[in-house]
């Protein structure tokens, strides 16, 4: 295989990837244990946080917390993001798509 092939398969490959990254990230996933249920994208940011109506909780009170988890999660995350771009990104830089 020539150098212009291999860059071309090289090419369509990261099109390709690029395209499943975008199909995963406008893609929204659902996590439920019977008393939460978390919405989130493929982009890895928590959309909505729910729990389960209990006697004990006032409403007000299972909003305010569902909020707070949900504002928890994405700063977990985006700790993870940064950690990952920190230690991986002098590995992938120029592959977009990588981390």
């Amino acid at each position: 295989m020539n150098m212009q092939a291999m860059l071309r398969q090289a090419q369509q490959m990261q099109k390709e990837m690029l395209k499943s990254q975008e199909e995963i990230n406008n893609t929204t996933f659902v996590g439920e244990n019977g008393l939460v249920k978390i919405t989130m994208k493929g982009t890895k940011r928590v959309e909505k946080v729910e729990i389960e109506k209990d006697e004990n909780f006032s409403s007000d009170d299972l909003e305010m917390l569902e909020d707070m988890i949900l504002v928890a999660t994405n700063n977990a995350l985006e700790q993870i993001e940064k950690k990952t771009e920190a230690k991986m990104g002098k590995y992938t830089k120029g592959i977009p798509g990588l981390f």
